[in-house]
């Protein structure tokens, strides 16, 4: 572990699972903060998954060290896997039960629960709270998971792509959720497909492919870091629209400047988005 694993809430250096002969994390370093929303970017079939669950005490590993709120999860306790919470992409909760009797169902497995009508109200269920499970839609059960998820309270929450199925604003909704639990300390560690969500919600990154991480960072860092090149469009006098990838936009723009002698027509500058680093790191460059 490292020397400052006690800043911590996860510590994993050269996590190594393999299924059979397919390696799924091949040497995986992870260090996340107490308190920070750590992001978990990659394709399917990264990774990603795996090592959340290794995370959460739910799968073996074949190597390295993992401490996890100061334990091995292998080693986990009743007590430290109650201050754990997790949201995994097809949890499902029995269908006969209302809303609340589930949360309130729930909440009984922790020592110390969230009130179950604040949890029911922070994920936008109050007009569901008397509806059987079975009677709601994707998006609402996956609200209800998200509930399930927090209603102990955990100091550590791990969301893998919790918000799969919500509309735009069941997303934003939740996302004010994770920053509210951010705001009270709990240590959040998100895995999701939403470049968009990944950037408005995390402190820093790590974007994974083929079970090794490729970079880390924060969102901007990993921009100016990775995305190198920014792309200048224009329209000449004959109409026609010209482009021109350049390290040095700012220098670009002047010198058309001065050739328009003034405003240049059709003109945008547009810089590399996290999406296009995620992408080119990947190796999906050439699929979007």
């Amino acid at each position: 572990m490292t020397a400052h694993a006690y800043e911590l809430a996860v510590d994993v250096r050269g996590l190594r699972k393999r299924y059979g002969d397919v390696t799924a994390v091949d040497g995986v370093d992870l260090g996340i903060r107490r308190g920070e929303v750590f992001g978990l970017l990659g394709p399917n079939g990264a990774g990603k998954s795996t090592t959340v669950e290794i995370i959460q005490g739910n799968r073996s590993r074949d190597g390295g060290e993992v401490s996890v709120l100061g334990s091995d999860p292998v080693a986990s306790t009743r007590a430290w896997r109650s201050r754990v919470g997790i949201v995994w992409q097809d949890e499902s909760a029995p269908a006969e039960l209302t809303v609340r009797e589930t949360v309130r169902h729930f909440a009984r497995y922790y020592p110390r629960p969230r009130d179950p009508e604040e949890v029911i109200r922070l994920v936008g269920l109050e007009a569901k709270a008397d509806s059987r499970i079975k009677a709601l839609s994707g998006g609402q059960r996956r609200r209800l998971d998200v509930a399930l998820g927090v209603i102990g309270d955990p100091e550590l929450l791990l969301l893998d792509e919790p918000t799969t199925g919500f509309d735009p604003a069941a997303r934003r909704q939740f996302w004010d959720l994770i920053r509210l639990l951010a705001g009270e300390g709990t240590t959040i560690l998100l895995t999701t497909h939403y470049l968009e969500e990944a950037e408005a919600l995390a402190d820093r990154l790590a974007i994974v492919s083929r079970g090794r991480v490729v970079a880390e960072g924060e969102p901007a860092a990993l921009r100016g870091r990775h995305g190198t090149e920014a792309t200048v469009e224009w329209t000449e006098p004959d109409g026609v629209t010209r482009t021109e990838r350049t390290h040095t936009p700012t220098r670009t723009v002047a010198e058309l400047t001065r050739r328009f002698d003034g405003e240049i027509p059709g003109l945008r500058v547009t810089r590399p988005t996290l999406e296009d680093v995620y992408l080119r790191l990947t190796g999906q460059e050439d699929a979007r």
